[in-house]
């Protein structure tokens, strides 16, 4: 993230100065400004908050340590030196109260502060459905492994017997592309690639959600938002945002209740508005 994306230039309003440092290809050990810095904050814990650590004492900056992964999926490695790194944090910032959990468990004594990733939701909010006959089921993700899309392929072959008249479309792209395709042939399941959600959420009767763990879960909350009820396991926020939450191997059943009901989703999430938003960010620090 950095300038011109919308969350930087909130958080870059609400202080003085902010310097993003980028860690990526070409930039393996960022150079750090000699200049004087309050707080170093860092978006996760692992080899960034690493970085982040030696920089903050560099600085004599307070170190503010950002959360938005599941610390339970992460290997034995990663978790130690999360703990590590948490645990010299002068203030943890997550964005759920199941990573709240998660991060006392290490024992941080550290102030820790819910504030959930900022999203506009009003193209969502507004979206009007579009009258369709078929049954839509829409997936929306990466096609990665941690968010598992066979399994959306796998559910939708219990579906489809049941609702022969139903469809997914699944949205995104991704590595596991060619093996998605191969598994969905012979289906009415359409790949139109990585889009803007909003213009599928107009036509879908229910969102899939077959990932398996979520730090948040930003295509949950903006489905609800635009009122199309949403099918998860227990990832991320789901069951705070309103979304029907049943074992994976329950999916295909609730998916079926959904569209046979017809019912309607409703984000039951409190969110902020962007400056309510970046007056709380400034406080995490």
């Amino acid at each position: 993230m950095g300038p011109g994306h919308p969350r930087f230039d909130l958080q870059a309003f609400a202080v003085e100065k902010l310097v993003p440092l980028y860690w990526g290809r070409g930039s393996l050990w960022p150079t750090v400004p000699q200049e004087k810095f309050d707080v170093v904050t860092v978006q996760d814990p692992f080899w960034r908050g690493l970085f982040a650590w030696r920089v903050a004492r560099k600085l004599a900056a307070r170190l503010n340590v950002q959360v938005h992964t599941d610390l339970s999926a992460q290997s034995f490695f990663r978790h130690v030196v999360a703990q590590i790194i948490l645990r010299h944090a002068d203030s943890v910032r997550v964005v759920s109260q199941k990573l709240k959990t998660q991060v006392e468990r290490i024992g941080v004594h550290a102030s820790i502060t819910i504030l959930p990733v900022y999203v506009d939701l009003e193209k969502f909010k507004t979206i009007v459905p579009v009258a369709h006959e078929q049954k839509t089921i829409l997936w929306v993700g990466r096609f990665e492994q941690e968010k598992d899309p066979l399994a959306a392929v796998k559910v939708f072959k219990e579906i489809h017997p049941q609702l022969p008249g139903s469809k997914l479309i699944m949205l995104g792209k991704g590595t596991l592309g060619p093996s998605l395709k191969a598994r969905a042939a012979g289906l009415p399941i359409e790949f139109p690639g990585w889009q803007d959600p909003a213009q599928f959420l107009a036509r879908a009767d229910v969102v899939l959600c077959t990932s398996l763990h979520e730090s948040w879960g930003a295509s949950i909350v903006e489905a609800l938002a635009a009122g199309v009820g949403v099918v998860a396991p227990d990832v991320g926020v789901a069951k705070e945002a309103g979304a029907v939450v049943v074992s994976r191997s329950e999916l295909a059943t609730a998916v079926i209740e959904a569209l046979r009901a017809g019912s309607r989703g409703r984000l039951q999430l409190p969110l902020l508005s962007s400056a309510e938003w970046t007056q709380e960010w400034k406080k995490t620090l």
